[in-house]
C-alpha cells in the first residue's frame, strides 16, 4: 500500500518532530481532560456546557508549563450536543495557545470521504475543532485511514490508530489471528501496529497507535521492533491500576517513544490539588526515564 506519508511535502514541522521536542523539554506526561459528571460534582461545577468548559480550562491552566500534552475525551463534551461541541472548541484553542499538544480523545473511523472529513474536522489548520493529533479508529483497514493520515501530514498533525486497548473486551477480537492477505498468521493487533510503523520515518513519525499499559505485547503478537519509529498513546496508568515503573516492562525498547496518558488519577485531586499531582507525575516519570 502506498505510504501516505510520501505522498506530498512536508509543509510545517512534522508532529513527529514536536512530539520529541516536547518529550526532552518536559517530558512524556498526557494530562487526560475527562470531565465525568462525578468529577464535575468535585469540582463544584454544574453537569453543563458551562460546567465542562470551566472543568477543561481550568486543567489546561494547571498543566501549561508543567507538562506538555492533553487529552480531552471528546464524548464528555459530545453530550451537550452544539453547546458541548462549543465549550470543547473554547477548551482546545485555549490548550494550543497555551504551547500545548493536543490530542482529540475522538475515535473516528470509516472509509473514503467520510473518514476524510472527519480528519478535516479534527486536524485542519484553523478549523473550529483543529487539533494536533486524533485518535482513530482502523476497523476497516489501516488503509482506510490514509485520507486523514495525508491531511496529518500536510499540516504537522498526527494520528493515534487503535491497536492494543487496554479494555477486556476487546481481546478476542485483537488478538483473533489474520487468515489471509498480507498479515495472514499475525494478529490483528500486530497487523496494524506493523503496517502503522511502516508509514513512520526516523527517528519518530506522526502516526501513532493506542496500546493500553495494562496489555502484554507478547499477548498481542507485538513485536517491540514494530514500534521502533512509532509514537504510542498509553492509557491505563494510574486509575486503572498501572504503576509508571511498568513502563521499560511493558513497552520494552519502544519506552522512549510512549505518551504516558494519566486522567483520573490527576483529575481527583481537583481544582486546589491537580497543580501539585500533575508536578509529582511529572517527576515520578522523569526518574523512571532516567533509570
Amino acid at each position: 500500500m502506498t505510504n501516505p506519508q510520501q505522498s506530498s511535502p512536508v509543509a510545517h514541522r512534522s508532529f513527529g518532530a514536536r512530539l520529541e521536542s516536547t518529550f526532552s523539554t518536559l517530558g512524556h506526561l498526557c494530562v487526560g481532560i475527562d470531565p465525568h459528571p462525578y468529577l464535575l460534582s468535585g469540582w463544584g461545577l454544574a453537569d453543563s456546557a458551562a460546567g465542562v468548559r470551566d472543568f477543561g480550562l481550568r486543567v489546561v491552566d494547571a498543566t501549561a508549563g508543567r507538562a506538555g500534552i492533553v487529552k480531552p475525551q471528546v464524548a464528555f463534551f459530545e453530550r451537550y450536543g452544539s453547546a458541548g461541541f462549543a465549550a470543547l472548541e473554547d477548551v482546545l484553542a485555549a490548550a494550543r495557545n497555551a504551547g500545548l499538544i493536543v490530542i482529540a480523545d475522538a475515535k473516528r473511523g470509516d472509509i473514503g470521504t467520510s473518514v476524510e472529513a472527519y480528519g478535516q474536522a479534527w486536524l485542519t489548520p484553523g478549523s473550529p475543532l483543529e487539533s494536533d493529533a486524533m485518535t482513530i479508529s482502523a476497523f476497516q483497514g489501516v488503509g482506510s485511514i490514509s485520507a486523514p493520515a495525508r491531511l496529518a501530514e500536510q499540516g504537522g498533525k498526527g494520528l493515534f490508530v487503535l491497536a492494543a486497548t487496554s479494555n477486556p473486551e476487546s481481546f478476542g477480537l485483537q488478538t483473533a489471528i489474520i487468515g489471509r492477505g498480507e498479515f495472514a498468521g499475525r494478529t490483528v493487533s500486530a497487523s496494524i501496529v506493523a503496517e502503522v510503523n511502516s508509514w513512520n520515518r526516523e527517528p519518530l513519525g506522526s502516526v501513532g497507535v493506542v496500546i493500553g499499559a495494562t496489555v502484554k505485547l507478547d499477548d498481542y503478537g507485538v513485536a517491540e521492533n514494530d514500534l521502533a519509529t512509532t509514537p504510542i498513546l498509553a492509557p491505563g496508568f494510574g486509575h486503572q491500576g498501572v504503576g509508571f515503573d511498568a513502563l521499560h516492562s511493558v513497552y520494552g525498547s519502544a519506552s522512549g517513544n510512549v505518551i504516558v496518558s494519566s486522567s483520573r488519577a490527576i483529575l481527583e485531586a481537583g481544582p486546589t490539588g491537580i497543580s501539585g499531582v500533575i508536578d509529582a507525575q511529572t517527576q515520578q516519570l522523569a526518574e523512571v526515564f532516567a533509570a
